[in-house]
């Protein structure tokens, strides 16, 4: 049955938040059994509906456990991500884009927007399946296309811009995963701290945490390492179809399944990349200086290393942590839609 485009309460906003059914080919038959037909959000500016303008289009990546839903708030007192970008535009305060909001959540908690056996092909969903539907959808510029995402969404956005050279003209990081030895290699003894309850088995563990889907003590670290490892180190021989990066009896770290991982590590992508970052027009990293897992320095690591490679970036500090940055993402998303409108 043919499902219809739907709206996202229509009378909260200057715009318009439509929902698209899409049905994927390439999610079809994933691992995990997650479903292959998602629900697109795509904010429209206010007369974008009608007329012959055409706008910039910002595809703006959801963190680990998010998905685009979760920035369609319309509540008064506290509205959402994209409401507020709304407001902005409405006042003329923002130059308007049309935003797209992909629902890349999986049972595990997100994809990193990567391709993996053991998760799904949702690098080939955004860019083989959701980039050309907005195209023909929609009145895009041509050329005026760009990617935003905090945290795993921030490590999406550099890797879909890395990866897909022309794809992308703006590409930021809000507190993007980089230099994995700082973020990840820091909770790989927490998460085996985490499995002992449950006698160290990462299936034991994933049955529970599926009951109640409670985060508490270093139950964080263990979903956080088992993502991760179905992200960047999938095995389809493996009983959990991935491999994890540390020995369950003596956390000593798996040196091939951790280099597997650092292939993917922005801090050493860049390198083979270099070329492919060199074309964006506007590359934006920004941190807190109080990020509980340690990204404002890895973020200094890879700024490091771009400067070395020649690649042009602004890269920002400021005083907060990883969580409430919505503020921040907004500044960030009017920022890349001003850029983008005036190529």
């Amino acid at each position: 049955m043919r499902r219809e485009i739907g709206l996202r309460d229509p009378l909260a906003f200057a715009g318009r938040v439509e929902l698209h059914p899409i049905e994927s080919d390439v999610l079809r038959g994933n691992a995990l059994g997650d479903p292959h037909q998602r629900e697109l959000p795509v904010y429209l500016p206010p007369g974008a509906e009608a007329g012959d303008r055409r706008y910039p289009v910002i595809f703006v990546l959801a963190g680990l456990t998010g998905r685009g839903h979760k920035m369609l708030g319309t509540e008064r007192w506290k509205p959402g991500l994209v409401l507020r970008y709304d407001r902005l535009v409405d006042a003329g305060e923002a130059a308007p884009a049309i935003l797209v909001l992909p629902d890349c959540f999986t049972r595990y908690g997100g994809s990193q927007y990567v391709n993996s056996s053991a998760v799904g092909r949702y690098e080939d969903h955004v860019v083989q399946e959701l980039v050309p539907y907005v195209d023909r959808t929609f009145r895009v510029l041509d050329g005026r296309r760009g990617v935003v995402g905090k945290s795993s969404g921030g490590f999406g956005a550099l890797h879909l811009a890395m990866h897909h050279p022309g794809l992308f003209a703006a590409c930021a990081s809000i507190s993007g995963d980089c230099c994995f030895e700082y973020c990840f290699g820091s909770e790989l003894l927490p998460a085996l701290r985490g499995l002992v309850a449950h006698d160290m088995d990462p299936l034991k563990f994933w049955t529970a945490f599926e009951e109640s889907h409670e985060l508490s003590g270093d139950d964080h670290a263990v979903v956080n390492v088992l993502c991760m490892s179905a992200c960047y180190s999938p095995n389809p021989d493996s009983a959990l179809g991935f491999d994890l990066p540390m020995d369950l009896d003596t956390g000593a770290r798996k040196g091939g399944v951790w280099k597997r991982w650092l292939a993917f590590d922005p801090v050493h992508a860049c390198e083979e990349h270099a070329a492919a970052l060199r074309t964006l027009e506007w590359l934006h990293l920004e941190c807190g200086l109080a990020d509980q897992f340690h990204l404002q320095w890895g973020l200094r690591v890879l700024a490091r290393r771009l400067d070395e490679l020649g690649v042009p970036f602004a890269h920002e500090e400021h005083e907060g942590s990883h969580f409430g940055l919505d503020d921040r993402q907004l500044a960030v998303i009017a920022g890349a839609a001003e850029r983008l409108a005036d190529g």
